[in-house]
């Protein structure tokens, strides 16, 4: 064979492993193609490609490994057990930029999949490698390492741990500050990931100075940056006091109001999750809120939009309710309470109207005029049939019945307490004339309209357990009244009168 030959034979051997890992790499973009590949045993084939002398074609194997890994947890397993990933680490140090890239592509595409999975990739020595890239001058190596540290992170405490133990975490702020949008919102992501797991986690981020370079990009104008940069401010905030004041200290309010109008709904959700975040911790914290517009803004986001990004919003008023009357009156005066019966009545979702419930609950739990302020929106019919419904969830039936009763305890204004009268169960109304046998007794006015209204008669109808509570008030209804007049309205006492006209013998002169 000629030296020609062979290097034709060469040439045509080299030119067949780069159309085959280029068919591979595109095949493996659409779904219905990757049980195919994998029947055809395709990862042990691109294995030593990714040993190729030509830099195309060790690429573009690493390229399509990824994607495999990628579609399906098996599949991120084949490439584990394929003893591929040692590889790719050994790669990452040595090899150029493009390399690089589709090396940190396949670690990532591994390791989103489940915490065995990331930590496969801890165990082969990938952080301290991926860590390097975040020093890399290629804005798409440093992009790639983030991504890849970021689905590692996610998993839980332990991960995210190795994650700083190799020194990621200062990297991760250099990287938020640099001029690419894409690095920026992967970088801010990864911060997010690590942070939600402790506080521990959460204050080395905060340690390495994040929240101030995270602060400072919540009015850039790219949504989904801003979306990253308020996730990652949320899962600071929510592990401690401490964290939520040094948060915001860093002034996030008012600025971050404006981001309850953004057109995007993971925006004006992951905002309302911060706010919601700092305002659980303290009064201190949910007066600051208030003071700065943050009920309102909050309130009226949550009109504007549907579904789960309602959710942190409903929450937040909630919580702020929930600390003291005057925070709870706030929330009244910010029209908090028609906004979240407009939330239990129209959500179809079980879990959000168990949040607007809650809320509703601690809001007029407090004293009668709280009280009064939710039950003249109507709601606590809703509620009562929310409660009663069998479709209903077991949590959303828990909700409903804990806030009817912190409202009915408090509440003195009597024609939101009839309709329950006929149609309560009786755990539920023992409470309802728990507040007519305390109100009547003071209120003329009222034991008047009782009557005119059908309430006295409906009491009389009641059939309660002797020496039960709701006996007892029962008896102390009836006690604000003549004894004829009760007597008129228990039920047979129409039959009475008529057996006595039946048995009267008129006096004939």
């Amino acid at each position: 064979m000629s030296q020609r030959q062979v290097l034709q034979g060469l040439e045509e051997y080299q030119k067949a492993r780069l159309q085959f890992v280029q068919k591979v790499a595109e095949q493996a973009t659409r779904p219905q193609n990757i049980e195919t590949l994998q029947n055809a045993g395709v990862i042990s084939l691109l294995r030593p490609l990714l040993l190729d002398v030509v830099p195309t074609i060790q690429q573009t194997a690493a390229l399509a490994l990824g994607r495999l890994a990628n579609y399906s947890d098996d599949l991120a397993e084949a490439v584990v057990k394929g003893d591929i990933l040692p590889q790719l680490v050994y790669s990452l140090a040595e090899q150029n930029r493009f390399y690089k890239k589709a090396a940190a592509f396949v670690l990532r595409a591994v390791g989103k999949h489940s915490p065995q999975r990331a930590q496969a990739i801890v165990d082969c020595g990938a952080l301290d490698a991926l860590v390097i890239c975040l020093e890399d001058f290629d804005p798409g190596v440093k992009e790639a390492a983030t991504w890849a540290l970021g689905c590692i992170s996610r998993h839980n405490a332990e991960l995210s741990q190795a994650v700083v133990d190799a020194g990621a975490v200062p990297l991760l702020v250099l990287c938020i500050q640099e001029p690419e949008i894409a690095l920026k919102r992967i970088s801010a992501s990864a911060l997010s990931e690590i942070s939600k797991h402790s506080p521990e986690l959460a204050q080395t981020v905060v340690d390495a100075g994040a929240i101030a370079h995270l602060a400072q990009m919540i009015l850039n104008p790219d949504a989904k940056l801003k979306q990253q940069v308020l996730s990652a401010l949320g899962q600071i905030a929510k592990h401690s006091v401490d964290l939520a004041e040094m948060v915001v200290e860093a002034e996030i309010f008012p600025v971050v109001l404006t981001c309850l109008k953004d057109k995007d709904e993971y925006v004006k959700k992951n905002a309302c999750t911060l706010i919601r975040e700092i305002a659980k911790h303290t009064p201190e914290l949910s007066q600051l809120i208030v003071n700065t517009g943050g009920v309102a803004a909050v309130t009226d986001c949550i009109g504007t939009c549907k579904g789960n990004t309602r959710l942190p919003g409903i929450m937040m008023l909630g919580y702020v309710a929930a600390h003291s009357e005057n925070l709870a009156m706030a929330v009244i005066i910010s029209k908090g309470v028609p906004q979240l019966s407009i939330c239990l009545s129209e959500e179809p979702e079980d879990h959000i109207k168990a949040a607007a419930a809650w809320a509703l609950g601690q809001i007029g739990r407090h004293t009668s005029e709280h009280a009064r302020a939710v039950a003249v929106t109507n709601v606590l019919p809703v509620l009562l049939s929310l409660y009663m419904s069998t479709e209903s969830s077991e949590d959303l039936q828990m909700k409903c019945k804990k806030a009817i009763k912190s409202i009915l305890q408090k509440c003195t204004y009597l024609p939101a307490l009839e309709p329950f009268l006929y149609d309560a169960p009786p755990n539920i109304l023992k409470h309802v004339l728990g507040q007519f046998s305390k109100v009547l007794p003071h209120d003329s006015e009222a034991r008047r309209l009782f009557v005119t209204s059908g309430g006295l008669r409906k009491v009389q109808e009641i059939q309660a357990e002797p020496g039960s509570l709701l006996q007892e008030y029962i008896n102390s209804i009836n006690n604000c009244y003549p004894e004829e007049v009760v007597r008129y309205y228990s039920p047979g006492y129409s039959d009475t009168l008529l057996q006595r006209v039946d048995s009267y013998q008129p006096i004939t002169d």
